[in-house]
């Protein structure tokens, strides 16, 4: 992903998660915080697909449209903020080889697990994905606002330290 593209992204997200807007600058700030865990899928059309992710405290999400302001010096977990496929980019692979690549960073690090909230009845995606739902009294404030169906989900990483 690169600054060009976050007016894609943007649409892509207000397309993908209306219940769930974000300024653009939220996008922007991710960007720059941790390019790496940035990445867009453009199938020849224009961005279809979109990964936001970076390392994080474990068991404390980001709150929806919030800036992260730094990342921790010491995190715990390597979250996965946001994941969008437009229709077209579905059944393609592509969100199974942003996870991978998600995994492949949170190794990099160190990180001991993968975590991300699942919105939009996504949590059977995910379940195939290696992750499982945690019920942590401490998370209800932050998920109350992604919905009630929101779950905070979690997958180990093999061979982390």
């Amino acid at each position: 992903m690169s600054v060009s593209d976050l007016d894609a992204v943007v649409a892509v997200a207000a397309e993908v998660h209306p219940d769930f807007p974000e300024e653009a600058a939220i996008f922007a700030e991710r960007l720059k915080l941790f390019g790496d865990g940035c990445r867009v899928l453009d199938m020849g059309s224009g961005i279809a697909a979109y990964l936001l992710s970076h390392p994080w405290r474990e068991l404390e999400p980001p709150a929806l449209n919030a800036p992260l302001g730094a990342l921790p010096p010491a995190p715990g977990t390597f979250y996965i903020h946001d994941l969008a496929l437009l229709p077209q980019a579905r059944g393609t692979g592509a969100a199974v080889l942003a996870v991978a690549d998600a995994l492949r960073l949170a190794q990099k690090f160190g990180l001991p697990s993968l975590s991300l909230v699942a919105v939009n009845a996504s949590v059977g995606f995910w379940g195939k994905q290696g992750f499982s739902v945690v019920a942590d009294p401490r998370l209800e404030a932050k998920l109350a606002s992604y919905g009630s169906e929101a779950r905070f989900m979690m997958r180990l990483v093999a061979g982390a330290d």
